[in-house]
């Protein structure tokens, strides 16, 4: 059961889903908010430039019937004249055909945005399927898209036909109008119809477009073990980021050993903890840690420190505070200043004992570390 939930399509499409989508071509559209918007931009159009219309209508019908003695006389004035016509009357409609144009060219973007792919034109021969094809036929989109067809003929023949039955006695009185006022009533009751059917499929519009919207989300969602699939191609597979941060610490350990040789002290546990100091007066505040390490790693700090003549001082309290408080590359803890003071003192006297003799200086008995610094000084019982 557990796997066959897996594989149900029950969780929504991640972002990388949908512009992987969307890179192929698969967005949200609706051809009825497409639809809608070219008609009522058309019907808009016609309505706003209708008496200009008219007048280049009533203009174009009395150039081309009126008498003129040159076409009979020169017949190829004809030809001229139906050019500038033609011409005439495309300069006339620019207007109506650009708003047309854009609102074609613009629609599509209310709902899902600007697209430009050619992915979606690649032939597949997966398409060729007739059971592919037979499940579409059959399927919720087709069986949707079927109902919408029969809804929008319903509707707009509906709506088209109450219109006119409404306005039949003034379409009856126009057989007895004049032609120039028969003209402009008739434009005027065409436009109106116009307006009240494409207005009409607002409705459809408000159906189909949560539906594409639905539809798409829904023809998108993942499963479970696509999203956990997802999630660690994203992350990264565990054992590849195991094998990097293993690789990352062991480069890190080669940078901190090459650093032991430039130390000037290694303070040891002497066996569980080693950590080399390095100081500076002209550049550092403080005695810094350039390497630490526990058990293996501790003695070969030590041995790489011997081979390299770097003075190692057995200080168990030190060494543990400095391990577990002291952070490598950084500054020791304020509080280590003083027991780090005496360390250093007791390496540049050593230094210069050997180069140039004199008295031995003594190892520090016993260096300042505070208590709550000592992980073994904390956890030991107090004696009352």
């Amino acid at each position: 059961m557990a796997e066959d939930s897996d594989q149900e399509r029950t969780e929504p499409a991640s972002a990388r889903r949908l512009e992987e989508a969307r890179q192929k071509g698969n967005i949200a559209r609706s051809r009825e908010l497409a639809t809608f918007a070219v008609t009522m931009t058309g019907v808009a159009s016609l309505v706003l430039m209708g008496p200009q219309f008219i007048d280049f209508l009533q203009k174009l019908v009395r150039d081309g019937l009126t008498f003129d003695r040159k076409l009979l006389l020169h017949p190829h004035h004809m030809l001229e004249m139906l050019y500038k016509m033609c011409a005439d009357a495309l300069l006339a409609f620019f207007p109506f055909m650009a708003a047309v144009t854009i609102a074609a060219i613009v629609s599509p973007l209310l709902l899902g945005g600007w697209l430009l792919t050619f992915e979606a034109l690649e032939p597949k021969f997966s398409k060729l399927n007739p059971f592919s094809g037979l499940k579409r036929m059959f399927s919720v989109s087709a069986l949707v898209e079927g109902a919408k067809a029969i809804l929008k003929s319903l509707l707009i023949g509906g709506v088209a036909g109450w219109v006119i039955w409404q306005e039949r006695g003034e379409f009856l009185a126009l057989i007895s109008e004049s032609p120039y006022s028969g003209f402009s009533h008739t434009a005027a009751l065409v436009s109106f119809t116009l307006e009240v059917v494409a207005g009409s499929m607002i409705i459809l519009v408000l159906i189909d477009v949560p539906f594409q919207l639905w539809n798409y989300q829904r023809s998108l969602r993942m499963t479970k073990e696509d999203v956990r699939r997802e999630s660690k191609e994203a992350e990264g597979s565990p054992e590849i980021k195991a094998r990097i941060r293993s690789l990352q610490r062991e480069a890190a350990r080669k940078r901190m050993m090459q650093e032991v040789p430039k130390a000037d002290v290694i303070v040891t546990n002497p066996t569980h903890y080693a950590v080399a100091l390095k100081y500076q007066s002209n550049t550092m505040r403080a005695p810094t840690v350039v390497a630490k390490g526990a058990h293996l790693l501790a003695e070969r700090i030590i041995e790489l420190g011997e081979e390299n003549r770097v003075t190692v001082m057995r200080a168990p309290p030190f060494a543990r505070a400095l391990y577990f408080h002291a952070e490598l590359g950084e500054e020791i803890p304020a509080k280590l200043y003083t027991a780090a003071a005496e360390v250093l003192a007791y390496v540049y006297q050593l230094r210069h004992y050997r180069q140039f003799g004199g008295q031995q200086p003594g190892l520090p008995e016993t260096l300042p570390v505070p208590h709550e610094l000592d992980p073994e000084a904390t956890s030991a019982p107090h004696n009352t």
